[in-house]
């Protein structure tokens, strides 16, 4: 598992490099579909299905992926249809201060936790780890669908959904994530535990203060009604 996993995550961290994950931060040109977006997608898909095929994932974090990707296609299909099909409506927000703000995001949110993972993996001591699972899991399934919608032409509110609605999801993950780490003792994590539950703690309680200011500060109060509103504009054009 080791070496597949690294190889997913190195993988996934240079293509971030190159095209930040979060939709309202892409900026390449949305009219052309880079070749480096399917080998992103795929990368994505093989991180998810790892933590699938060795059990570490929670069969309602399953269901939640597979109704959101239903749900996606339903909304788009049914309630808000690209009123420009020829056209892929650009990013939202496309600044330079934003693109430091999402690697940062993407940093605390996706590989540090990974790394922290599978440095339990290697000690043997999974269950001290199954807490931090979920969050990542949904994190690496959100960065899935976020280029899926961008790639096949989805309008924004759809596209808006899918950040939110993973975003919501995550943060009673990372609840109960802080309350594991905070629940734990040294001798529960073995020699050296110490400085490993101070890591833990730290980790949780940092995703759950980024991720809820996501939600909450720009996500709900700023990102959405600037899609909505560009959407009607949209329709009322047509």
């Amino acid at each position: 598992m080791s070496g597949r996993a690294h190889q997913v995550f190195d993988e996934i961290r240079e293509e971030e490099e190159i095209h930040p994950s979060n939709p309202t931060q892409q900026t390449q040109n949305p009219n052309t579909k880079s070749p480096s977006l399917a080998l992103r997608h795929l990368n994505t898909l093989a991180a998810m299905l790892i933590f699938i095929a060795f059990g570490m994932v929670r069969i309602e974090d399953i269901a939640f992926v597979v109704f959101v990707f239903i749900y996606t296609i339903f909304l788009f299909k049914f309630a808000f249809p690209n009123p420009t099909p020829s056209h892929v409506e650009p990013p939202v927000f496309n600044n330079r201060l934003l693109f430091y703000y999402f690697q940062f995001a993407a940093l605390v949110g996706l590989y540090l936790p990974i790394a922290y993972i599978l440095e339990g993996v290697f000690r043997g001591e999974k269950e001290r780890i199954e807490a931090a699972v979920p969050h990542f899991f949904l994190l690496a399934s959100q960065v899935f669908m976020e280029i899926f919608s961008f790639w096949r032409g989805f309008s924004l509110p759809v596209r808006a959904f899918v950040p939110i609605s993973y975003n919501t999801r995550r943060i009673f993950t990372i609840v109960d994530w802080v309350r594991s780490e905070f629940g734990k003792v040294d001798e529960e994590v073995g020699g050296g535990g110490g400085w490993r539950l101070q890591v833990g703690k730290g980790l949780a309680v940092a995703n759950l203060v980024l991720w809820s200011y996501i939600l909450f500060g720009l996500l709900l109060p700023v990102y959405l009604p600037i899609v909505f509103k560009r959407y009607c504009g949209h329709k009322v054009k047509d």
